[in-house]
C-alpha cells in the first residue's frame, strides 16, 4: 500500500469490496505551503491550493489526505471535487506517473480521534507526473484498521524512528 503506484482509494475498494468515498474537508489557496508542505511542493507554481480530504469506507476514515496543486491545474483536473483523484485524472485516459518520494511514520491526537486508534501512522508523500510535469503533490496518512485486510504492518518495530506532529 505505500509502495504502490495505483490509488490508494481504489485499492481499498478492491480490499474491502466496499465502495470507497471521500469526504471533502478542505479546498482553497494555501499561504503556508512552504512550511507545511513536502519539499517537493516547491516544483509547482504558485499560488497554490491545498485539498484535504478524508477517504472512508464503511462509515469509517481509513485515510487522511493532501494534495497541492497549481490554481490553473487544480481546475483542469478536479472537476469533480467531491471524488477522488484517481476518478478525476483517470476519466480521460491521459498517461500519468507517479513516484513515491517519502515514507514516514507520524503520530498525531487529531488522527488519533479521527482514526478511533492508537498511532503512530504510516505516511506517503508523492507526486503525479503529467507530460514530464508535477501536477500534484500528495500526503496520505493510513489508518492502521488497513492491518484488517493487509497483515501487521510492522510499525511497532520503527516506533523509535516516528516524528511528533500535530
Amino acid at each position: 500500500m505505500l509502495l504502490g503506484d495505483g490509488s490508494p482509494t481504489r485499492h481499498l475498494q478492491l480490499l474491502t469490496n466496499h465502495e470507497t468515498k471521500i469526504k471533502l474537508i478542505t479546498m482553497q489557496i494555501d499561504p503556508l505551503f512552504n512550511k507545511e508542505g513536502p519539499r517537493e511542493i516547491n516544483q509547482l507554481k504558485e499560488p497554490l491550493i491545498r485539498r484535504q480530504v478524508w477517504i472512508r469506507n464503511q462509515n469509517k476514515n481509513l485515510a487522511w489526505a493532501e494534495s497541492w496543486w497549481n490554481s490553473e491545474q487544480v481546475s483542469q483536473n478536479l472537476k469533480a471535487k467531491e471524488e477522488p483523484i484517481w476518478k478525476n485524472l483517470t476519466q480521460d485516459r491521459s498517461e500519468l506517473f507517479r513516484e513515491v518520494d517519502s515514507i514516514s511514520i507520524v503520530n498525531s491526537n487529531w488522527l488519533e480521534e479521527e482514526f478511533c486508534v492508537k498511532g503512530p501512522f504510516w505516511s506517503r508523500n508523492y507526486r503525479f507526473f503529467r507530460n514530464k510535469k508535477p501536477l500534484t503533490i500528495i500526503r496520505e496518512v493510513f489508518n492502521p484498521l488497513l492491518e484488517t485486510w493487509l497483515g501487521p504492518s510492522g510499525i511497532q518495530s520503527f516506533s523509535n524512528l516516528y516524528s511528533s506532529s500535530s
